[in-house]
């Protein structure tokens, strides 16, 4: 079975890693070269040291963060050098090979030594993870813009007004998003919000108490607690990810979210499946590795 790698764009932006648990390519998504202008980069607004310092340095600690070498070691094994990765038949989804957009001529990508902001320059919605196959795609959620409102439609009624106050204080430049179903039911949904710098990022999850608890709830959600099946192997240079799994016992549906940020851009990716059966580990991991990829 082969692997799947992201692929750079026409920019000539270096390979991304490989995906240890991504399903073998169909076809490709290339996605062209949005020429936009990007305003410079804005103050950094202050920071709730004690707090964010606390709950970051906890969430560091439980989750490991990780750097190049590993990462790399485990995208050149072969998948049967992998411990618990099978060859087949192990549940992943079947993605299209992914490719990097493409940057406007003489940007950097987010993480270059000068691009202070962490920005990305590329289109926030070529950005966003396509859907695998057999998926009906959510009318909804189309992998354009939306609005702060539906965003925050996605944590419980009582919470909405607040996360619409939190994003109007932290002024997203962009929210865009994809959703959709699949065959055994799983709906996923994958949102990005970009903003003027990771500072603003990173204080949009400081004020969500996202860390080593998950923080505001998402709707339809109970207990949800750290994955301590997700391993610091999972790790991408430069992101953070804070990945929670919705403990037993649940209500209609079983949820898993997580949170990423990667410099000027915080992703959130929900998979949730009706009914009393678990949404399965392996295809969730396998979103979020491959929209975190994206991202690098």
């Amino acid at each position: 079975m082969n692997e799947q790698t992201v692929t750079p764009g026409a920019a000539g932006e270096a390979e991304a890693p490989a995906v240890p648990e991504a399903a073998p390519a169909t076809s490709d998504t290339q996605v062209a070269p949005e020429a936009q202008a990007e305003p410079a980069p804005v103050p950094k607004p202050p920071r709730r040291v004690l707090r964010a310092v606390g709950r970051w340095t906890a969430a560091v600690l439980a989750l490991g963060v990780l750097g190049t070498g590993t990462a790399f070691g485990i995208a050149s094994l072969e998948r049967t050098d992998v411990p618990g990765l099978a060859t087949e038949g192990d549940g992943r989804w079947e993605y299209p090979k992914l490719s990097l957009p493409a940057l406007p001529a003489g940007s950097p990508r987010p993480f270059s030594t000068g691009n202070t902001a962490e920005i990305h320059h590329a289109d926030l919605r070529d950005l966003l993870l396509p859907a695998p196959a057999g998926a009906v795609p959510d009318k909804k959620l189309t992998g354009g813009w939306i609005s702060t409102e539906t965003f925050a439609a996605a944590y419980r009624p009582q919470n909405r007004p607040s996360v619409a106050q939190l994003l109007k204080d932290a002024a997203p430049r962009h929210i865009a998003a994809r959703g959709w179903t699949m065959p055994d039911g799983t709906v996923s949904r994958v949102y990005l919000l970009r903003f003027n710098s990771t500072a603003f990022a990173t204080r949009l999850l400081d004020d969500l108490y996202v860390g080593s608890s998950v923080g505001t709830p998402l709707d339809r959600t109970d207990a949800m607690e750290l994955d301590d099946t997700w391993g610091s192997a999972n790790d991408i240079e430069n992101l953070s990810s804070f990945v929670f799994n919705e403990q037993a016992p649940f209500g209609a549906e079983h949820v898993r979210q997580a949170y990423t940020l990667a410099g000027d851009t915080v992703a959130l990716i929900v998979h949730e499946r009706p009914g009393k059966q678990e949404a399965e580990r392996v295809p969730f991991q396998q979103t979020v590795i491959l929209q975190n990829q994206l991202l690098a």
